[in-house]
């Protein structure tokens, strides 16, 4: 794979090792620097002229740094002449803003997009959006990868004759039924309301979880309130056991402490899209690894190679 160049913002330089272990190709050098004016300049450091250039970085905290870094990444790319550009971004944190659910707000999910093709990005790689009209946001080529497979491996090593796989809100459902029906499960949905200062209610849960092993999943887990207002409705249900599984692990605020603080949560699984500090583990916390998938997915991208007969949307398992 002599014609590939990977390079890593500083979001996630970890997984970004991890998935060019897995190519069998070098982690090419970056130099992000930052002028007296407090603006962001970046140098890649390795020959990108006519080569297949992979860009890794997740938006996660302090989201803004990191987009203007991806940002001048790309343009970088493109300034070097490199022949095509693929935005490896495992986590798009603004995919939340994707509607216009109020007066005079703006739509910061297709923006971004915008900018990401404006600066240069010819293709995107990306994991688990948050709605699937994000995928529309962007004028260039998309391959959403999922998780699942990831999860349900690990979840596989339990008994799950008496498994009940529950969605927080009924936008996860189909997601959830996916997974539900790669381990065997059968699948719930609580009946969620946010409104508008931010405060969630779950009235209900809708499927059978009493005296089961139940696995909450959501997409992402960030100030952790949607769960923690879900594991009240399902005490009230009497479920035998509860684990929580998630794609990106954001514990925003104190999260994972609160969600592990639950005398009855057994395990909280995520993925590795995105880093989770060392100093916030905690005994109940597992991390999967994405690299392999992400990796082969840059190797099929280079090769030409069909992404969807590996990764299909949920909808199609």
């Amino acid at each position: 794979m002599r014609d590939i160049a990977v390079f890593s913002g500083s979001a996630h330089p970890e997984l970004a090792e991890e998935v060019c272990a897995h190519l069998g190709v070098p982690l090419s050098p970056i130099r992000v620097s930052r002028f007296a004016n407090d603006c962001l300049e970046v140098q890649l450091q390795a020959n990108c002229r006519e080569r297949d250039v992979f860009l890794v970085q997740p938006l996660v905290r302090p989201v803004q740094e990191h987009l203007v870094e991806l940002l001048l990444m790309c343009d970088a790319a493109r300034g070097a002449s490199a022949g095509r550009i693929t935005v490896v971004m495992p986590h798009y944190s603004y995919a939340r803003s994707d509607k216009k659910d109020a007066p005079r707000i703006s739509l910061g999910g297709r923006l971004v997009a915008d900018l990401l093709v404006a600066a240069g990005a010819s293709r995107v790689l990306a994991m688990t959006l948050h709605a699937p009209q994000v995928h529309g946001f962007f004028s260039v080529p998309v391959d959403h990868l999922h998780a699942l497979r990831e999860l349900a491996a690990h979840f596989r090593r339990y008994d799950l004759s008496r498994t009940t796989v529950v969605s927080p809100d009924l936008g996860n459902a189909k997601e959830a039924a996916a997974f539900a029906r790669l381990i065997g499960a059968q699948v719930a949905a609580g009946a969620k309301q946010r409104y508008p200062d931010d405060r969630v209610t779950i009235s209900s849960v809708i499927g059978d979880v009493a005296d089961r092993d139940v696995i909450v999943l959501d997409d992402e887990i960030a100030k952790g309130s949607t769960v923690i207002e879900l594991l009240e409705r399902l005490r009230e249900l009497g479920p035998r056991s509860i684990r929580i599984a998630c794609t990106h692990g954001l514990f925003a605020a104190g999260a994972l402490k609160r969600l592990s603080s639950q005398p009855d949560v057994l395990e909280i699984v995520c993925t590795n899209t995105v880093p989770v500090p060392a100093e916030e583990h905690t005994d109940k916390l597992r991390i999967l690894s994405i690299a392999p998938a992400l990796a082969e997915a840059v190797r099929r991208i280079h090769n030409g190679e069909s992404v969807s007969a590996l990764f299909d949307e949920p909808r199609n398992l």
